[in-house]
C-alpha cells in the first residue's frame, strides 16, 4: 500500500491593492516605500518564502512587483483588483486548484513584522481554517484548506473573515509572535521603522489597539 502523501500548502501574499489611504500622502505606491533599505513589500515576500511551505505566490494588481519579488515567488496578476480583496483570493484559489494544492496560508504584503514562524505555525495547524492571534487578537496569516475555498466570497473586500463568521466551529486559533501592524498610512510606516530600529519584530510591542482583525 502506498504511503499517504503530506498535504501541500502554498503561501499567498496579497499585494494587489493601491493603498488609497497611503496614496493621499503623495509619497508614491505604499508597497514600494523604503523600509530597512528595501521596499516595504519585500519583507512580507521574504518572510513567506522563509516559512518553507511548498510554494509561494503573490497576487498583484496596482503595483508591478516583477523587479522586486524573489525568484521563487510566483506572481499572479489580478486585473480586477480594484473590485476588492475577494477577487485576489479568487485568483489565488484558482491557481491553487490548478496546481493541486490542499491549503493556502494567506497574508498581506503590507505586514512587514509578521515573521516566517507565524506563516509556518498557521500552516501546520489542524483543520480547514486557522488564524494567527497576537495578544489574543485575530489577524493574518490565515490558513484556508480546500474544503472551505468554495465558501469564500467572490466580491467585495472580505475574505477569510466572512467564512470565520459563518463557520466559527471550524476556526483554530494559533498564538504567534510578531506584530500584525499593516501599513495603511505614513504614520504606520514610521512606527514600523521605529520597531526595526529598536531590535526588530521579536514580540508584540505596546501600541494602540489593532484596527483590523483577520480578513
Amino acid at each position: 500500500m502506498a504511503e499517504p502523501t503530506q498535504p501541500s500548502t502554498v503561501a499567498v501574499v496579497l499585494c494587489a491593492g493601491a493603498g488609497s489611504r497611503f496614496a493621499v500622502s503623495g509619497l508614491g505606491p505604499k508597497l514600494l516605500q523604503p523600509l530597512g533599505g528595501r521596499p516595504l513589500v519585500s519583507w512580507a515576500l521574504d518572510h513567506s518564502v522563509g516559512a518553507g511551505l511548498d510554494a509561494t505566490v503573490a497576487v498583484t494588481g496596482a503595483v508591478d512587483l516583477a523587479d522586486i519579488a524573489p525568484p521563487d515567488v510566483v506572481l499572479l496578476a489580478n486585473p480586477a483588483w480594484a473590485e476588492g480583496m475577494a477577487t485576489s483570493l479568487a485568483v489565488a484559489v484558482g491557481w491553487a486548484r490548478r496546481h493541486g494544492f490542499d491549503a493556502m496560508v494567506v497574508g498581506l504584503g503590507d505586514q512587514p513584522l509578521v515573521g516566517p514562524e507565524a506563516w509556518r505555525e498557521v500552516a501546520s495547524a489542524p483543520g480547514a481554517l486557522a488564524v494567527a492571534t497576537y495578544g489574543g487578537r485575530r489577524h493574518n496569516p490565515v490558513k484556508l484548506a480546500r474544503p472551505v475555498w468554495d465558501e469564500l466570497p467572490s466580491t467585495g473586500d472580505e475574505g477569510a473573515r466572512a467564512v470565520m463568521r459563518r463557520r466559527p466551529e471550524l476556526v483554530h486559533e494559533v498564538p504567534c509572535d510578531g506584530d500584525p501592524l499593516d501599513v495603511d498610512t505614513p504614520e504606520d510606516l514610521n512606527l514600523v521603522r521605529q520597531v526595526l530600529g529598536s531590535g526588530g519584530a521579536g514580540g508584540v510591542r505596546p501600541r494602540p489597539p489593532w484596527r483590523r482583525f483577520a480578513r
